[in-house]
């Protein structure tokens, strides 16, 4: 299937749109701790293990090809919260406490798939 400029731009804006979604969760994260020394880069060694695992995610979920759909969200939030610790744990060498699993997946979860959910609604004729 030959990709269209439209299907280019429309994944090119869901990729820009989840990889703000990751840098937003680890600055939500940094905030609320109060985590102090460079901001910037306490951010990039938190966020880096969230990104690597979101690219691959859009590279299981083949999210090119409909980066919209609720089901591109499901793998794309899977992938990058079980290979996002994963890879936190053990390339990162940082600590994933029970209660980061929790948050780490539900604000994930909230914010990967929860954007796409409300495109749904927003582009459904009333």
């Amino acid at each position: 299937m030959p990709v269209t400029p439209l299907a280019s731009r429309r994944a090119a804006l869901a990729f820009g749109i989840d990889v703000v979604a990751v840098v937003l969760f680890v600055v939500i994260g940094r905030r609320n701790h109060h985590e102090t020394g460079n901001a910037v880069a306490g951010a990039v060694r938190i966020v880096a293990p969230f990104l690597i695992a979101l690219i691959v995610g859009w590279v299981v979920a083949r999210a090119d090809r409909n980066p919209m759909s609720l089901r591109s969200g499901t793998v794309i939030w899977a992938c990058t919260v079980v290979l996002g610790l994963a890879l936190r744990r053990i390339v990162f060498q940082r600590g994933i406490a029970l209660a980061f699993i929790i948050v780490a997946t539900t604000t994930l979860g909230v914010f990967l798939i929860g954007w796409r959910a409300l495109a749904r609604v927003v582009r459904r004729p009333v």
